[in-house]
């Protein structure tokens, strides 16, 4: 008897932890999720008085209560019998609890207008059906109301904001499915898959025009015939990889593709629409309302669906040189102009953010005009064609060039290549083995199949290949158009990128407006009508308000005075003043990187003015130092040893 109650009270409480399994803490992420994105609605991130209430808010937040059935009560004449028998627990105790089962009702926590602690009561149910309340308290957050309707002082004056206003239809459904494509293939193949699989499959999708964001998510407008699909695609790839050995290439794929075949699997993995997004922009109801993040991502990959046909994605922006503005910024680089985009849900309604941005990408030249641009020691190669690479200068060069995409210009081909690195050896100094296993000088064999005599014999190759050797002489090969700068931009290189980011309020408007009717923006594509969406082409209109300058009190002479900047740049500076109230700094340090004489020897001189400075701003710095200063002695610097030690 005794057995079979252990066995089944175990039963039970397996029972309840695996229905508590099942739902292993879904609650605490899906409130914190919440709550940051309310918080970044309503800007209280941190600023609100009542978070430390909230428990989602915390580092460590409060278990889920885990309320199980009570025990029923013991029959009469029960009677206990003591029975010495360790027995491996079912139920994990070092786990977190985990959530409710559907026997035991917790509200959800929500957001009180008030924000302050509520008593709710939790009605709990006994095995026999009876009930009996409990209470706990339910934390509550208010949430930080904007100050005013845009203040009184100063003047009002219409403000025009780069967010464009989205208007959707609610009842518009949208299908998300999960794409698998074996093998697995890079974005931009992965995008003309999908190109070609809705031109040859126009009935098995229903007529539908997806949005596909390059990865695993594909949204539709229309639901598909089946909600599981398996397809097969052959797309024409131009492959990177070379075929033969050395040297020349194969002349037989010059002008061919090769046929690739991909499996597709489309799975249906969730329907939605944009009821709960109209609500939240709304605030229909008392409630909290999250923030619907999966409709607002399809949204927005159906708005850049079009964009990144045309474009080069780099991040969250989109470039194209159709854009116009193109300029050199030396060292073998260019800047490109472009622009970001991003749905935001507003007080306005669901707005498109639409910005000009600027960065710098590889110049489409020959690389030896390119090496002469980005290297200063390679300025003068055309003059001198016989010079050869130094152990530093090739290191130089090999990281100028290393994962270049480039395509070669003696002869017609669509193949493109990416350098790994250089050839040991000089130009005129290689030698490779043909299909027939005949060693071919490098330069007899450019000489005999396409008459080109090489120039810059004594440079080393390219090499393209990183399991065989394949070379190409660098004058033979151009950079492919499109690739972003790799490494980091010197200072001049940074100074002409910000100079073409730095635009007048007018002229960026005008740029972001011819984006937005442009061919490569927002709104090129029929996406937008597939999803019933309409996206404005005028900026939302604001007002605004000039502030007047505040008013500055600084010391003079022991004396303070009142100072409003009046400059038409409204700049001040301390140059005849101090602080408005001088202190006295007792403890300060000092940390210098320099390990040269010269640099020892000037940090006496730099604190002494530093602490005149002080004294002249009213901060008083104390001068006795407490650690002499220590310098260890550099590489140059170190005594050189003429025995083992």
């Amino acid at each position: 008897m005794e057995e079979t109650e252990e066995s089944n009270a175990n039963k039970k409480c397996n029972t309840k932890t695996r229905t508590f399994r099942g739902r292993s803490n879904p609650q605490k992420h899906q409130f914190q999720h919440q709550l940051f994105q309310y918080s970044n609605q309503f800007g209280i991130c941190n600023q609100n008085p009542y978070h430390r209430y909230y428990p989602a808010l915390l580092p460590l937040p409060p278990p889920i209560p885990l309320q199980l059935a009570l025990t029923p009560p013991l029959p009469l004449n029960h009677s206990f019998r003591s029975k010495t028998r360790l027995q491996k627990p079912s139920c994990r105790l070092n786990n977190p609890p985990l959530a409710a089962s559907s026997e035991t009702h917790i509200p959800n926590v929500k957001i009180s207008p008030e924000g302050f602690p509520k008593q709710t009561g939790i009605p709990l149910k006994q095995e026999d059906g009876r009930k009996f309340s409990g209470s706990r308290t339910e934390q509550a957050l208010v949430a930080a109301k904007r100050p005013d309707s845009g203040g009184v002082e100063g003047p009002v004056i219409s403000l025009l904001a780069n967010h464009f206003l989205v208007q959707f239809d609610s009842s518009q459904r949208i299908f998300h499915y999960n794409v698998e494509i074996s093998p697995n293939p890079s974005k931009d193949v992965a995008r003309r898959i999908k190109q070609k699989l809705v031109e040859d499959n126009p009935a098995v999708l229903s007529g539908a025009v997806p949005a596909y964001d390059g990865r695993k998510n594909l949204y539709s407008a229309v639901e598909f015939q089946h909600d599981k699909l398996e397809l097969y695609i052959s797309l024409p790839i131009s492959t990177s990889k070379p075929t033969t050995l050395c040297g020349g290439l194969d002349h037989s794929q010059e002008k061919q593709q090769q046929l690739k075949l991909f499996r597709i699997n489309i799975k249906l993995v969730s329907k939605f629409d944009g009821k709960s997004l109209s609500s939240y922009l709304n605030k229909d109801g008392d409630d909290w309302i999250p923030i619907p993040q999966d409709y607002l991502h399809a949204l927005d990959v159906v708005l850049r669906e079009s964009p990144i046909e045309k474009c080069i994605p780099v991040g969250r922006s989109l470039y194209s040189s159709s854009m116009g503005g193109t300029k050199e910024i030396g060292g073998g680089a260019i800047g490109f102009r472009g622009f970001f985009q991003s749905l935001r849900p507003t007080q306005q309604g669901l707005a498109l953010n639409v910005d000009f941005s600027v960065t710098a990408f590889h110049e489409s030249i020959g690389v030896i005009p390119y090496l002469q641009k980005r290297l200063e020691f390679l300025r003068d190669l055309p003059q001198r064609k016989t010079r050869g690479l130094v152990g530093e200068e090739r290191k130089e060069v090999e990281k100028a060039l290393k994962n270049i995409r480039i395509f070669v210009c003696h002869r017609e081909t669509v193949q493109r290549y990416r350098v790994y690195g250089l050839t040991e050896e000089a130009t005129e100094n290689l030698w490779f083995a043909d299909r027939d296993g005949k060693n071919l000088r490098l330069v007899s064999y450019f000489k005999d199949h396409y008459n080109y005599d090489i120039q810059f014999r004594n440079l080393p190759c390219l090499q393209i290949s990183r399991s065989k050797p394949c070379y190409l002489p660098m004058e033979l090969c151009m950079i492919c158009e499109g690739q972003k700068f790799l490494g980091k931009l010197s200072d001049d290189q940074t100074a002409r990128i910000l100079k073409m980011g730095c635009q007048r309020p007018k002229e960026r408007k005008a740029i972001i407006d011819n984006i937005m009717q442009g061919p490569v923006g927002p709104t090129s594509g029929i996406q937008g009508r597939e999803f019933k969406l309409h996206v404005s082409r005028e900026m939302t209109r604001l007002n605004g308000r000039v502030l007047q300058p505040p008013k500055l009190k600084l010391g003079e002479g022991g004396h303070i005075r009142d100072l409003t900047p009046c400059r038409h740049d409204r700049q001040w500076n301390l140059m005849d003043s101090h602080v408005f109230e001088g202190t006295r700094i007792d403890r300060w340090a000092l940390l210098s990187f320099g390990g040269t004489s010269d640099q020892k020897s000037n940090i006496p001189k730099f604190i002494n003015q530093l602490s005149q400075r002080c004294e002249q701003l009213g901060i008083f710095l104390n001068r006795n130092l407490i650690v002499s200063p220590q310098f260890e002695p550099t590489q140059d610097e170190l005594p050189t040893v003429s025995e083992p030690l």
